[in-house]
């Protein structure tokens, strides 16, 4: 039972790292990166869609990317919804067939609000972490008539420990992002 629980949340704890993972992907550096579009919605004939079900995304070069729409009515929708992306500042422009994407230069101040950005969002992750830990604890002190405390108490300390694995990883992860935004 208390595996169960262990399975369970580490799993839960696992989705929250790779969440702020994918989060972090889509958070712009100094350079072109095809996730950059990874979350952009496309209004395509009235449903929301997102850009990678609709075209392929490649790096053109350090601050280009090039997206070539599977349909070619699909441009202008494209190219709307890229431009009305926050947080981008790239203005896309398309020649018929492609939508061109130059990112522009950083500036130290647009860096830093990136760095606080991500910052935010590896809190978010820590919060889920938290929060399953927390469903995991009550799950654990509902089996105590069934194992006993003892079992429970060595169960709460070895959840503590995978708790503080998973937002280790995310430190970790955030670490890494804001030396790569930082970086000149």
């Amino acid at each position: 039972m208390i595996n169960e629980v262990f399975t369970d949340v580490k799993e839960r704890m696992a989705k929250a790292v790779e969440a702020v993972k994918e989060g972090f992907a889509g958070v712009r550096t100094g350079r072109a990166n095809p996730s950059l579009l990874q979350s952009v919605m496309v209004d395509y004939y009235g449903t929301a869609t997102p850009l990678p079900q609709l075209a392929s995304v490649q790096n053109q070069d350090a601050r280009s990317l090039v997206i070539n729409p599977y349909d070619k009515g699909a441009l202008h929708e494209i190219e709307n919804a890229i431009r009305n992306m926050p947080n981008l500042g790239a203005n896309p422009s398309n020649d018929g067939n492609v939508v061109r994407v130059t990112l522009p230069e950083l500036t130290e101040e647009r860096r830093r609000d990136y760095v606080k950005m991500v910052k935010n969002r590896a809190e978010e992750g820590r919060v889920a972490v938290r929060g399953a830990r927390r469903k995991a604890k009550d799950e654990l002190e509902a089996l105590k008539a069934e194992v006993g405390e003892d079992e429970v108490a060595r169960a709460e300390k070895e959840l503590e420990n995978i708790t503080k694995q998973f937002i280790d990883q995310i430190d970790t992860a955030l670490a890494g992002k804001e030396a790569e935004l930082l970086e000149v």
